[in-house]
């Protein structure tokens, strides 16, 4: 499982915050996040206008992500439409999840740090029913990135996220005070 400082936490009631320190240079990372071909690697591709109001269309494949098939209970593929609210390359990149008015919306903010880049992802505007699916996937991705970034095998999506929504779980609704 994870280190504790892996985890991510609620900063807000509806807004989960996560952090990962991952090899640079932050140009490359940045190609992670917003280039289609790299980004399906390790969360969704798709088409992303890289401008404040221009289009987000995710398309998850979760088959994809990993040599494991997806679980009959879950869900094996989906879209996530959006809009980018802010996009300053190589540095923030913010969208929204969905495009109704109740739409959540996700920040990438990237931060140089010798040779890698702290990457910290901030998802706000959560329902509360959302919360713990929402943190274990943004974990389950950002490991998935780290093991992109680094070269290594990805981890076993399903298997990584439903672990995590245990532990999530735990830390979030169960006992939400104590981290």
């Amino acid at each position: 499982m994870s280190d504790d400082k892996d985890f991510g936490a609620m900063t807000r009631p509806e807004t989960f915050r996560i952090e990962r320190r991952l090899p640079g240079p932050i140009e490359r990372l940045w190609s992670y996040l917003t280039v289609a071909e790299k980004r399906r690697r390790w969360f969704g591709d798709g088409p992303m206008d890289l401008f404040p109001g221009g289009g987000v269309d995710l398309s998850f494949r979760f088959d994809d992500l990993s040599p494991e098939s997806t679980p009959l209970d879950r869900q094996a593929q989906c879209t996530v439409p959006g809009r980018v609210t802010a996009c300053e390359p190589p540095r923030l990149l913010k969208f929204t999840w969905g495009t109704d008015r109740n739409a959540s919306e996700v920040t990438f903010e990237l931060t140089p740090d010798g040779d890698d880049v702290l990457l910290v992802v901030t998802h706000r505007r959560l329902e509360p029913p959302h919360v713990v699916a929402v943190a274990s996937g943004w974990h389950t991705h950002l490991d998935l990135l780290a093991d992109c970034l680094s070269g290594g095998t990805p981890h076993p999506f399903w298997t990584r996220k439903i672990q995590l929504e245990a532990h999530y779980h735990q830390r979030l609704v169960a006992s939400p005070n104590t981290k």
